[in-house]
């Protein structure tokens, strides 16, 4: 569910009111954005998205009570969306950090947020990773996807999790065709859609059709989660 006019529904939660403050200040100054309620931990956070219905959650880590990482999980898990869809709505989640290789911005990825942003993020990139998430395009802060994604690829030292993970994602990958494959090494590498188009001279509708079949094809929920199996394998 979109606000009225097309506008974008964003709830920010946080436990800094300061931060959410500043927050609702850069993105109430994008005319198609509405910043539509504030929620200070992650109990308060489910209560105020099933109130508000928004589209987009800025969602931080470290909360009191609960935290941004089991939120997220609560808020994205099957039945949680399977309720959403019922009625029409389509939440996306933006993960806020202050660190750029946090183990649990991994697994929020993982859980299925459709990207991280650091706090420290220009109000401008901002905005528009918002509107980039809110329009279906996930994002993958280019500043810290290699140190993050390296992380997920070594599981934090864990070798043989991580020559799993290495096997399965090489599983994965080998279903795709060849163009399919150049398009999920692209999203590993944090490409946008008209970032694939010029590189692999292709129509932006077209590179649209292989991102869904490329999910489709590797069980993914989104681009990230492509771009995870893409590093898991070592190919980026």
């Amino acid at each position: 569910m979109t606000g009225e006019q097309g506008r974008t529904r964003v709830v920010v939660v946080d436990d800094d009111a300061l931060v959410r403050a500043g927050l609702r200040m850069i993105l109430g100054g994008a005319a198609d954005l509405d910043v539509v309620a504030e929620a200070g931990d992650g109990l308060d956070a489910e209560r105020v998205v099933d109130e508000h219905r928004p589209d987009v959650v800025l969602m931080d880590i470290r909360m009191p009570r609960r935290d941004g990482l089991e939120t997220t999980r609560s808020l994205l898990s099957e039945g949680a969306r399977a309720l959403r869809a019922a009625r029409g709505d389509d939440l996306k989640v933006i993960v806020l950090t202050t660190f750029d290789a946090d183990d649990m911005v991994v697994q929020a990825l993982r859980a299925g947020a459709h990207g991280f942003l650091l706090k420290d993020t220009e109000p401008r990139r901002l905005v528009e990773a918002v509107r980039l998430v809110a329009a279906g395009e996930p994002i993958l802060s280019p500043s810290v996807t290699a140190t993050l994604m390296a992380h997920v690829a070594t599981g934090g030292g864990a070798v043989d999790a991580s020559d799993r993970r290495r096997s399965d994602a090489e599983t994965r990958l080998a279903t795709l065709t060849d163009r399919e494959r150049e398009v999920a090494l692209a999203i590993g590498r944090g490409l946008s859609n008209a970032d694939i188009s010029r590189e692999l001279y292709l129509s932006v509708p077209t590179v649209k059709a292989h991102v869904s079949r490329v999910l489709d094809k590797l069980g993914a929920d989104n681009r990230v989660q492509i771009a995870i199996v893409v590093h898991d394998a070592a190919l980026t």
